[in-house]
């Protein structure tokens, strides 16, 4: 038997799917529940790779993806080819290119930098000069990123999801940590790239987890809201019955007793909910303890909406950014396409809603992860890399950095007083509009949604699902002057760092949000700890 494995290399995690070859059959489906690199976003992983060499960043990647390669249970021998697809970040650490080029933005910093610009165009490459676990004539095929910025993936969700073909103004998303997203007006293409943060993926959540079984997907109201728990083929269930204003949890569905966590779409659904109920006022949730209780142990406290609506604030600035720089009204914008897990779980009205997806979309298309859809098609028909090449040669994409934009920065610290201090719409639209921003309409009327998958990896194979736990590794070390007192492990969020008996302080990779967080360094009541005193060990 020939055999190939696609892979979609994520912020979030790694996904992977073994394929037969001869018939096109996908055979089993491995995935990380996280990446094993530090950090909470894209950015984080950069700076960590810049931090430590690329070298080093590398070979952790490849330490993870080989252990997907392993939980998929291909024989050596007979994998004869790999596709990978990914954002350009993360594909660089993949192939061991320099990320100099990503770092640093723009003609006169690479030139005062002595940086050069890498090439990121399709190819054939070795799999194991790629550092790949797999035989020696095992090909590697890379889909091309259609500009430095703009990579493979954002090519993935435009190319899958139909939004090439779409004659009408329409724009995609890929809702995840590092939120993608396009905008389509006739033949040009406005791109961006909102770093939303982990809540997306129900990560820096509480209780939050990546989409897999026993994640809370959902709460559909039936005069009480009931928990979508997602079941063992990762297809949400009815769980308990929940009533947020009374506080009561009454077991019913098949899912109860079930529930480990609660996803990403989970987190917007009960933002959702809390906004309905009139249960979360200038940042706080207004329930007797502070928390919204679902099933099994599983809540979300202020915190958490806090998380999540800056994660949905920052995606709908970006939406709202693009339309401005394409000079296009919300009213002329009308079709939306919805990419990633968090893109395929989540109630696409409760999105409209809460304003993941434009005001005045009448017209939701909701697609599973079109990343790994597309790295397998590449696994099956390789020539797909020429015509893909071909369309990122073809698209004139503009790209906005929303690091830098003023407009992004004008509507993003509204986004944030909505968030903490519950400003009201008419507020916030007086704002915009004393800095020639058009207002933000209000959702009407009830969108057409075409749920086109019903599960982020639609088939996961005969041999169903594997997720890995055991990825990445530890950085070490000893501060001089530390008394033990470990108030850096209390104040940790994550749980990633341990203090031992002779005050080494150890942090596990995968864990630690690094550069987003630094919690332990500002703890030190001391002031000696330094996180990048910290060694690695691989």
């Amino acid at each position: 038997m020939k055999n190939g494995i696609s892979l979609d290399i994520g912020t979030s995690g790694t996904r992977g799917h073994l394929v037969d070859l001869d018939t096109g059959k996908i055979i089993s489906t491995a995935v990380t529940e996280c990446h094993p690199l530090p950090g909470a976003n894209i950015m984080d992983h950069l700076t960590f790779c810049i931090n430590v060499g690329t070298d080093v960043a590398h070979r952790i990647l490849m330490d993870t993806v080989n252990k997907v390669i392993s939980a998929l249970g291909a024989e050596k021998g007979s994998v004869e080819r790999v596709s990978i697809c990914g954002n350009p970040i993360q594909l660089s650490l993949f192939q061991g290119i320099p990320v100099d080029d990503l770092a640093f933005a723009g003609e006169n910093a690479h030139k005062s930098r002595g940086i050069k610009e890498q090439k990121r165009d399709a190819g054939v490459f070795s799999a194991v000069d790629a550092g790949l676990d797999v035989k020696d004539s095992c090909e590697l095929l890379v889909p091309p990123a259609i500009r430095h910025e703009i990579g493979a993936d954002a090519l993935a969700m435009m190319y899958k999801s139909g939004f090439l073909d779409q004659k009408e103004n329409c724009m995609v998303t890929d809702y995840g940590t590092n939120a993608e997203m396009a905008l389509k007006v006739g033949d040009d293409i406005y791109t961006g790239s909102a770093a939303a943060g982990p809540a997306m993926e129900g990560q820096s959540i509480k209780c939050g987890m990546l989409a897999g079984p026993g994640a809370i997907s959902d709460l559909e109201y039936d005069f009480q809201w009931i928990c979508k728990v997602l079941d063992e083929s990762i297809t949400p269930q009815n769980g308990s019955r929940v009533d947020f204003s009374l506080e009561t949890v009454e077991p019913e569905g098949p899912m109860s007793g079930k529930a480990i966590g609660i996803t990403g779409t989970g987190v917007v659904a009960a933002v959702a909910a809390a906004l309905e109920d009139h249960l979360y006022r200038k940042g706080k949730i207004t329930t007797s303890d502070g928390k919204l209780h679902m099933q099994d142990g599983v809540y979300i406290d202020s915190k958490d909406v806090s998380e999540a609506m800056k994660a949905i604030g920052a995606i709908r600035a970006g939406h709202f950014t693009l339309l401005e720089h394409a000079g296009i009204k919300f009213s002329d914008m009308r079709t939306m396409y919805m990419a990633g897990a968090s893109g395929t779980y989540v109630d696409a009205i409760k999105a409209r809603d809460v304003g993941l997806v434009p005001p005045s979309c009448d017209t939701i298309y909701q697609y599973g992860n079109t990343s790994l859809a597309m790295s397998t098609d590449i696994l099956r028909n390789p020539e797909l890399l020429d015509e893909l090449q071909g369309i990122a040669d073809s698209i004139r994409a503009n790209h906005v950095m929303f690091a830098k934009d003023k407009i992004f920065e004008q509507i993003y610290m509204q986004e944030l007083a909505v968030c903490d201090e519950g400003m009201s719409l008419e507020m916030y639209n007086r704002n915009n509009a004393m800095a020639g921003i058009q207002e933000l309409p209000k959702p009407h009327g009830m969108p057409k949604i075409h749920r086109v998958v019903q599960r982020d990896i639609p088939d996961l194979g005969e041999k169903g699902l594997t997720i890995l736990h055991d990825i990445g590794t530890e950085l070490r070390g000893r501060m001089e002057g530390c008394t033990g007192c470990r108030k850096c492990e209390r104040e940790c969020p994550e749980k990633a760092l341990t203090v031992t008996y002779d005050k080494e302080i150890v942090v596990k990779t995968k864990d630690c949000l690094g550069t987003a967080c630094y919690r332990c360094q500002f703890s030190c009541p001391e002031k000696v700890y330094r996180y990048d005193n910290l060694k690695l060990t691989i």
